[in-house]
């Protein structure tokens, strides 16, 4: 196995990692809500927290789902196709998408930076820095980006994608 692709199975694994992690982040702020409710007391900005949790868990679970196959694709029109046709048509996909993407990322880590530099924070009670949450967004999306490059590059060698 190459040193790039041994780099790039890490990042995506750390990419699920840190979906797991919002994913359990989430569950605890709502745990934390309900047992509130019965105890008596508020947890300060949980909806804020686990909304910004969710993008977190959506975002970073895009690449290593791409990976897995799990992200919808019309395979009764790709399984009619002739195999060139088919092989074009993923490969026209995927380059959307890796464009797309790639203008995504660029405008995510934009934000990220934009919130940092001028301290935007959160309007919830938690005065948390935007630029926290804004940054699982971007990293998810940079993940997203490595993984339909991974996955382009397989198809417009020839293999499956």
């Amino acid at each position: 196995m190459s040193l790039l692709r041994k780099v790039l199975e890490g990042l995506f694994r750390l990419s699920e990692l840190l979906a797991a992690l919002m994913g359990l982040f989430i569950l605890l702020v709502i745990l934390a809500q309900v047992a509130g409710r019965y105890l008596g007391f508020v947890v300060p900005s949980a909806l804020e927290m686990a909304g910004f949790a969710t993008a977190g868990l959506i975002f970073l679970g895009l690449a290593p789902t791409l990976r897995a196959g799990g992200h919808i694709r019309v395979r009764l029109l790709l399984e009619k196709l002739p195999k060139p046709a088919k092989r074009w048509a993923e490969s026209m996909a995927l380059g959307l998408g890796l464009l797309a993407t790639l203008y995504a990322t660029w405008h995510a880590w934009l934000r990220v930076g934009e919130s940092y530099r001028y301290g935007d924070l959160a309007p919830g009670l938690l005065p948390l820095p935007l630029w926290l949450p804004q940054s699982f967004l971007a990293v998810g999306f940079t993940f997203f980006t490595l993984a339909l490059l991974e996955v382009g590059l397989k198809t417009w060698k020839g293999g499956e994608g």
